[in-house]
């Protein structure tokens, strides 16, 4: 029994920051930034709009697209580096919201910008396991409220969003294999490292990043996964019809592509529109290509993330 996608979706707030905005915030430029990220504008959540409602969008486009009802759903994953508080899970806050009350499982997975490759395995695996018949997997981010708007370094790279899909078990391959892997002995490359104490911030409560580490890692790591892949699957990287690696900038996704001799005309590229919106990233990517029209059943589409833990990984998909 494979897992298969049966419906995408996905959700951006409506303010707009563009690079001209950030320009009046921080010693930066545009072309600096379009140079450097390839981003040109990024959404920000309104006041109070926590990553439940971003989420909540994204499921109910994501439902709609698969034509399922919020009460079939059996299983909810949510990835989420900014979750509405410490506790209970924004999945389970996600599912109150939907109006789910069959007690079905739902729980958060932080694995940061490669959350919502490690909730789609994590789906996947429910599923294959017959314990799931209709999971709702979504990567939902606020990194607004985590980014440091005077350091010009990391403010320009971060957006909000969400984005969702619907898996269903069926006969025919759909989600073919995943890879997930970690390791933290890199921790302190790329992380926010403050926590709550006492009721109140202990450390420093703002992404924290080695932009040259980051790359050179990413780099490496997401060619390796894509390789590992395809391996597994006794497939050539001629038979990808689709990259969607993590949209953190566009010299990663390029310098990706290039080791994978992938052309960019096969590679989903999003980030210039909504900048890196972390385990939310790679799901809007997904949902945008397919409602284009670009993404088709039969496709062989690759998905891959990497994020501060480091943790990385891909899912390979026939759509």
């Amino acid at each position: 029994m494979y897992s298969r996608i049966v419906g995408t979706g996905s959700y951006l707030p409506e303010k707009v920051l563009t690079n001209a905005e950030l320009e009046r915030m921080v010693d930066t430029t545009d072309e600096w930034i379009v140079t450097r990220t390839g981003i040109r504008e990024r959404r920000i959540a309104a006041e109070g709009q926590v990553a439940s409602d971003l989420a909540l969008e994204a499921s109910r486009r994501a439902l709609e697209a698969a034509g399922v009802p919020a009460s079939e759903v059996d299983l909810i994953i949510l990835a989420t580096t900014t979750p509405d508080m410490v506790f209970p899970s924004t999945a389970c806050i996600l599912q109150a919201k939907l109006g789910i009350t069959s007690g079905a499982p739902a729980f958060d997975v932080q694995a940061v910008c490669s959350g919502f490759v490690y909730a789609m395995a994590t789906a996947d695996l429910f599923m294959r396991a017959g314990k799931s018949k209709c999971a709702l997997v979504v990567g939902s981010e606020v990194y607004s409220r985590i980014v440091d708007w005077s350091d010009r370094g990391t403010c320009v790279l971060f957006g909000d969003g969400a984005g969702a899909v619907v898996l269903k078990p069926g006969a025919e391959p759909g989600i073919l294999s995943t890879h997930l892997h970690a390791d933290g002995g890199h921790h302190n490359i790329l992380s926010v490292p403050g926590q709550v104490c006492r009721g109140g911030v202990s450390g420093r409560p703002f992404v924290v990043m080695d932009g040259g580490a980051v790359f050179k890692f990413a780099v490496k790591v997401l060619a390796e996964v894509a390789e590992e892949a395809l391996a597994a699957n006794g497939m050539e990287r001629s038979e990808i019809d689709w990259l969607i690696p993590h949209q953190a900038n566009i010299r990663i996704i390029e310098a990706t592509a290039r080791k994978l001799h992938v052309p960019m005309e096969r590679v989903i590229v999003t980030v210039d529109r909504h900048g890196n919106t972390s385990a939310a990233s790679v799901a809007l990517a997904l949902d945008e290509a397919v409602r284009e029209g670009r993404i088709r059943p039969g496709h062989h589409v690759m998905l891959e993330g990497v994020g501060g833990g480091f943790t990385w990984g891909a899912v390979l998909v026939r759509i």
